[in-house]
């Protein structure tokens, strides 16, 4: 029988599997980096556009921020103009008002009755004035409630005394000025 020494070659052998291994194992972790690394930088190039993008929306939003404050601005001053233009209306509509609240006391005012004053506070009137009878005063009152720039009469005193050998009666009474409602 013939004896073979196979003892260096299962070291060689054993010593190549070794050498295969690190080098598997070098390999392994070569690669190991070069994903990590490269997983490291695929993600820190997401931040980074994401970051972008959220820096654009930032912007958009002061610059939105900014228009939001304008329009507020300008509804302000729209508001300050149309408080104005109803100002201006309500002047404008008001205007003839002395006009006809003076026509309306001529043609109010019964024979034999004198207004002394006359106070205007918003639309409520008052008359301060003298009249020969009582029955002259209602006229006049009716005659108020039946115009139409003046009505709801309301009689606050009379007094009457002696001016002479001729009896006066002195009389306050209010009244509303109204609009017409054909639009005059």
């Amino acid at each position: 029988m013939i004896y073979v020494n196979l003892l260096p070659w299962r070291e060689r052998a054993r010593e190549q599997r070794r050498k295969q291994f690190f080098v598997s194992v070098g390999v392994a972790a070569a690669v190991g980096v070069v994903l990590a690394f490269g997983g490291y930088t695929y993600m820190e190039s997401l931040i980074d556009h994401q970051e972008d993008r959220n820096q654009v929306l930032e912007e958009e939003i002061r610059e939105l921020d900014r228009k939001i404050a304008e329009i507020e601005e300008l509804e302000e001053k729209r508001e300050d103009l149309v408080a104005r233009m109803d100002v201006i209306q309500t002047l404008q509509a008001q205007r003839p008002e002395a006009v006809h609240l003076f026509d309306q006391m001529v043609v109010t005012l019964p024979d034999g009755t004198y207004v002394n004053e006359i106070t205007q506070d918003g639309s409520r009137i008052q008359i301060r004035g003298l009249s020969e009878s009582n029955t002259r005063i209602s006229a006049m009152m009716r005659n108020l409630d039946n115009s139409p720039w003046l009505g709801s009469s309301n009689l606050q005193i009379i007094e009457t005394r002696e001016e002479g050998r001729i009896q006066v009666r002195d009389f306050r009474l209010d009244a509303r000025q109204t609009r017409p409602d054909n639009g005059e």
